[in-house]
């Protein structure tokens, strides 16, 4: 019975829940609100930079970062701002307004995968790297969970996402995978590191942020 609760503890949920920090509209803003959504875009960046430090392959927006932080000379934190600031850039075609959650995202990852980077030790071993994988890919999912759920927009790249595919008529799934082939394949040729790792975030995290959604909704369900 105990490990049959622990499942359905952990059982993945399909729909980004209601909490009682979901926000009404994109600038709706409180102090809790706020805290979270942080916390989860702060843990997200430590999350990316345990994959990164993995030394086994690098998520796709990682791969393009890494793949522009080597030819131009600049960090990691730099290289991912910069890009987050193109992909917004972006929007502005395709008529895709941004949130309070949307311009933190642009700062607070980029700020975090540096600190991540800068802390985290590169490893040389592969099943030290596989665990450094996987522990960054469940702390993407948590803090997905965390910052999603606050309702005040989504990140640049999800905002791309759902604009093309509100233009288009094109599946969301199909969207992003086209999206991020197309990322991996350019950061692959600018240097960017892929391997198991990429493979890795590829396949588990869409599950790792589907339990986390549901681990959120059964801790604030009333």
């Amino acid at each position: 019975m105990r490990m049959q609760a622990v499942r359905e503890f952990l059982r993945p949920h399909r729909t980004v829940p209601q909490t009682p920090w979901s926000a009404t509209h994109r600038w709706d803003l409180n102090p809790l609100r706020i805290s979270i959504l942080f916390l989860g875009l702060f843990i997200f960046g430590i999350g990316d930079a345990f994959v990164i430090q993995s030394n086994i392959g690098n998520g796709p927006w990682s791969v393009l970062a890494q793949g522009i932080s080597r030819n131009l000379n600049i960090s990691m934190g730099w290289s991912t701002f910069a890009i987050s600031a193109v992909v917004l850039i972006a929007w502005i075609p395709l008529r895709e307004k941004p949130g309070f959650g949307t311009l933190s995202n642009l700062v607070i990852i980029a700020i975090a995968i540096q600190v991540g980077v800068s802390i985290l030790p590169l490893q040389d071993n592969y099943l030290s790297g596989i665990v450094f994988a996987l522990l960054g890919i469940g702390m993407v999912g948590v803090a997905t969970s965390l910052y999603i759920t606050c309702g005040l927009g989504p990140g640049p790249r999800d905002g791309l996402m759902t604009a093309i595919h509100n233009k288009s008529g094109v599946r969301v799934g199909r969207v992003r995978m086209g999206i991020e082939i197309s990322v991996v394949l350019l950061g692959a040729g600018l240097g960017g590191k892929v391997g198991l790792g990429t493979l890795l975030f590829a396949a588990l995290i869409g599950q790792s942020i589907a339990v986390a959604l549901g681990v959120v909704a059964r801790l604030t369900a009333k």
